[in-house]
């Protein structure tokens, strides 16, 4: 899986190309299938990262192993109407309705270079007290449809750092593959984990840096 920026714009533009007639049968297969998050998560979210997922969907998780504390990375990832804060494609955003709570509307616009302009998305899911966020897509000019998205923070099972999971659920757009949505996708989605990674971090690196109160 690509994991530097040039790489994953070439890739980006394959959910805008004409139907492929080469599809990788083994990796449609696999994402064809209801799928469960790959990681070992609590039971209290792993209901979270379960789809059922039709026969014109596909979804897929990506993990990112963060070394900085949950709450850290929470403050940074539960703020729904700022993703720009790690999502470098987010160009701006803005709540359109609500609060911050569940329900609440936001309208993203992304960089050029995407096949897409605008999203429109709603926050399904915030739980502060098991570190969960879902957010699904209910309007804008972009090519994925009915999609859905969960995130969650673990402690990490080496003991240092936290384990986040990002999945998903999505529509195949019409003249793609399973195979070719769900790289397009993983690699923005793994792009984003690794900005939060390297944000955290540096918010973890300063905050340990600072003298403590007697």
């Amino acid at each position: 899986m690509p994991s530097n920026t040039p790489q994953s714009s070439i890739l980006l533009h394959r959910v805008n190309d004409t139907p492929s007639t080469s599809p990788a049968a083994t990796s449609a297969a696999l994402y064809q299938k209801p799928t469960s998050c790959p990681a070992a998560v609590p039971e209290a979210v792993s209901r979270h990262h379960s789809y059922s997922v039709g026969p014109n969907q596909c979804c897929s998780a990506v993990i990112q192993h963060i070394e900085a504390p949950a709450s850290t990375i929470w403050s940074i990832v539960r703020r729904f109407g700022s993703p720009q804060a790690y999502k470098h494609f987010v160009k701006s955003c803005r709540v359109v309705l609500g609060d911050g709570e569940v329900g609440t509307l936001r309208e993203v616009h992304v960089i050029s270079g995407l096949p897409a302009v605008s999203s429109i998305e709603r926050l399904e899911i915030l739980d502060d007290e098991h570190h969960v966020i879902s957010f699904s897509v209910v309007g804008g000019d972009h090519r994925l449809a009915n999609y859905r998205s969960v995130t969650t923070l673990h402690p990490s099972p080496t003991g240092s750092g936290t384990v986040v999971v990002e999945s998903y659920i999505v529509d195949i757009p019409p003249g793609n593959t399973r195979e070719e949505t769900c790289i397009f996708v993983d690699t923005i989605v793994r792009c984003n984990l690794q900005s939060l990674a390297q944000i955290a971090c540096t918010i973890s690196h300063q905050n340990n840096k600072q003298p403590k109160n007697p």
